[in-house]
């Protein structure tokens, strides 16, 4: 029966080499690049430098006619109040006022339950018979 309670392997009892890397000077250099990077870097700004024209005092001679297109929950059309009865007489009005000399602004406000065809169908002839000020009120019933 024998137990061996001295070195392993014949060893003279020299500390082990370590052969592992030191990687602090390189963790090191690495953070005074990322520093030096950093600090070079330009600030960002989020905005956007435009010229725009100084304001003027002078308000427009003449203020643009508006025109109120309705469209209610049968799906008829009223211009300024007055019930369409047919495409044709609605793209007649379109038409007279496309070829006035300041064209007015047309403001359509559907209803809620009026049909996405009839509106499509309106701001169509809008742009097709050359009405170019138009605008769609009335969003905050849809919330």
């Amino acid at each position: 029966m024998g137990m061996n309670l001295g070195n392993s392997g014949g060893s003279n009892g020299d500390p082990d080499v370590m052969v592992d890397m030191n990687t602090t000077p390189l963790i090191d250099v690495m953070l005074v690049l990322l520093v030096m990077l950093i600090i070079t870097i330009p600030i960002q700004l989020h905005s956007i430098n435009m010229n725009m024209p100084p304001p003027s005092a002078n308000k427009p001679l003449v203020e643009p006619e508006v025109v109120k297109l309705d469209i209610d929950e049968k799906n008829l059309v009223y211009w300024n109040g007055v019930v369409m009865n047919s495409r044709a007489e609605l793209e007649a009005k379109m038409t007279a006022a496309a070829a006035q000399p300041v064209q007015p602004e047309i403001h359509l406000r559907p209803n809620k339950l009026a049909k996405y065809e009839m509106v499509a169908y309106v701001m169509a002839a809008t742009q097709r018979l050359g009405l170019v000020k138009m605008g769609i009120l009335g969003h905050e019933q849809f919330l």
